[in-house]
């Protein structure tokens, strides 16, 4: 079964730093892998925050939160991560993680497959 398990989710301050895992059931290593997110009211955003590759490890990002998301995979760990730093307020939402049988990957989420269940991000004060 392929599964996904995101954690890391939680309660910061504003200017605050989170480390978000993705843990595959699955060799991970053939996938491209993409965060996205949902905000409180929002539909689920169909632009990944940040993905990449699963040929050259590539990365991309939306202008949001480049300079602060990095977003990284080691496949012996069959793991992504997303490292989240200055965080504010607007980026309160619950993250997923996703995978895309493509070996480039793309910000947009009709290429994933299987998505995990999510974990909260929450930055108040």
């Amino acid at each position: 079964q392929m599964q996904l398990v995101e954690s890391g989710g939680g309660l910061v301050q504003p200017g605050g730093s989170l480390r978000l895992s993705c843990v595959a059931s699955f060799t991970l290593e053939n996938y491209s892998i993409g965060w996205f997110r949902q905000a409180p009211g929002n539909e689920r955003e169909d632009v990944a925050l940040a993905c990449i590759s699963s040929g050259d490890g590539s990365t991309d990002y939306v202008d949001s939160v480049k300079g602060r998301f990095t977003i990284s995979r080691d496949n012996d760990k069959n793991t992504a991560y997303l490292q989240m730093t200055s965080l504010k307020p607007e980026d309160t939402a619950i993250y997923y993680c996703a995978v895309a049988g493509y070996p480039i990957a793309t910000k947009y989420s009709y290429a994933y497959e299987y998505w995990g269940q999510g974990t909260q991000v929450t930055v108040s004060s």
